[in-house]
């Protein structure tokens, strides 16, 4: 019965049709049909350890990045009307992303990305979570997904959490879904651009390490309490516990979010300000083996005064994911870690010059553009296209479910495979057929 049921998971398939499917001696090649041409149990063979998602707060304009319209005028470009060259013959980025252009053989560049949503709070959950708001369920994001498939339970062992925030949660959104607290990201807080990251919990704003050592040298001094019990398992759990809170302070653990380690050099390349340090950190927490980094992107909101604040973001961001891309690339790391880059929606084509806009750029999202390099995913690609003026899907169709899936078996996650609900039932990790959602199919070129 217990090994029916699973075979059940894998599709609309009646328990009388399964019997007969077993007499046959068909069970193999059943089950590769209802899978995809996976065996029952099977999982993807992973090409990637990580991921780190820059998250582009607010939702960035295609046609300023990596899906630019040089000759659709000036209501779609504003000043922003040069398209540049890229590494890659026959592909142009904006021209503030010149770095990034120098780099298009690295990035997958998916044009045709779309879900028709507006709304911050809703959009964010279906990029996030590659499934549709409204419903009964709350639907863990990827990053919970990840921590569940890859983290504790799948025998991580590191001491910092396998979801981290860099550095604030955005609060649109239930990040671990029905997972629970579990699986819910920790956020850092402080800012990685400060002489002192001051992660909470982690590092103290106002405690020295070495006042921090002294500390913890008198209050082993003073547990004389402790040491009568010693060997007690329960005194023995309890000093294991400490020993880890410890060694996440003070120890190697704790070291990793002092961004004072590296070289100024290597500082200044990425730039001295929170977006870069927050890319040199999550460089960091990849090279100790964390699944899954956030990097909460704030400021792409640009209702009023978009091409004034395009002017210092883009050459910022750029600056820091180029940096990024070649530390990964540099340290052997790139080919296991996805660096994906996005946000819940674009920002219209056409700007919006009358008042109170007076040049913004509104929420689109009917079309918008997102990147991802690393990870198994092959660059110097262009998935679809948008037509003249970047406001409609020209050919090839993407959904968030689409890359996700595409996503999750880069990472050796089952995209047909399932997660428990903590009422006893299994819920599916991605969108099946019964949930009639439309679809472009994986995103099969890239991988």
């Amino acid at each position: 019965m217990k090994t029916l049921q699973k075979y059940k998971e894998y599709g609309n398939v009646t328990r009388r049709q399964m019997l007969r499917m077993m007499g046959a001696g068909a069970l193999g090649a059943v089950g590769a049909s209802l899978t995809g041409g996976k065996l029952f149990g099977q999982q993807p063979k992973a090409k990637a350890k990580s991921v780190i998602q820059i998250w582009m707060w607010g939702g960035p304009a295609h046609v300023d990045t990596f899906d630019p319209k040089p000759d659709a005028g000036y209501d779609i470009c504003g000043p922003f009307n040069k398209a540049i060259p890229t590494n890659v013959p026959g592909i142009q980025f904006g021209e503030f992303i010149p770095k990034l252009a120098q780099r298009a053989d690295k990035l997958a560049v998916i044009r045709s990305l779309t879900h028709k949503n507006n709304g911050h709070e809703t959009a964010s959950y279906m990029v996030q979570t590659g499934r549709m708001p409204g419903g009964s369920l709350v639907f863990p994001c990827t990053g919970a997904v990840t921590a569940l498939k890859k983290g504790y339970d799948a025998g991580y062992k590191g001491l910092i959490p396998p979801y981290i925030v860099l550095t604030r949660l955005q609060g649109r959104f239930s990040e671990a879904g029905f997972l629970g607290q579990r699986y819910k990201p920790f956020a850092t807080g402080g800012n990685p651009n400060d002489a002192r990251f001051t992660v909470e919990g982690v590092v103290s704003r106002d405690l020295t390490t070495e006042r921090q050592q002294s500390r913890r040298e008198l209050l082993g001094k003073l547990d004389t309490f402790g040491k009568n019990l010693a060997g007690l398992p329960e005194i023995t759990h309890v000093n294991n516990c400490e020993n880890e809170a410890w060694e996440l302070i003070l120890g190697s653990a704790g070291k990793v979010v002092d961004l004072n380690q590296e070289s100024k050099d290597l500082r200044d390349k990425y730039g001295m300000n929170t977006f870069g340090q927050s890319c040199l950190a999550a460089r960091r927490l990849v090279e100790i083996g964390v699944p899954y980094i956030t990097i909460n992107y704030e400021g792409w909101d640009t209702h009023k005064q978009h091409f004034q604040i395009m002017r210092t973001k883009l050459p910022q961001m750029d600056n820091a994911m180029s940096a990024l891309l070649d530390d990964l690339s540099q340290r052997g790391l790139l080919d296991s870690t996805i660096v994906w880059w996005g946000g819940e929606f674009g920002r219209t084509p056409r700007v919006q010059w009358e008042a109170p806009w007076n040049g913004g750029r509104n929420h689109f999202g009917n079309v918008f553009s997102s990147v991802v390099a690393g990870g198994g995913f092959k660059g110097g690609q262009v998935i679809g296209s948008t037509d003249a003026t970047g406001e409609e899907v020209r050919d090839r169709p993407v959904y968030p479910w689409d890359f996700i899936g595409t996503m999750y078996s880069q990472l050796g996650i089952d995209p047909e495979g399932t997660m428990m609900h903590p009422s006893g039932y299994d819920v599916r990790i991605t969108p099946g057929p019964e949930e009639k959602l439309p679809s472009g199919g994986r995103l099969t070129e890239i991988v």
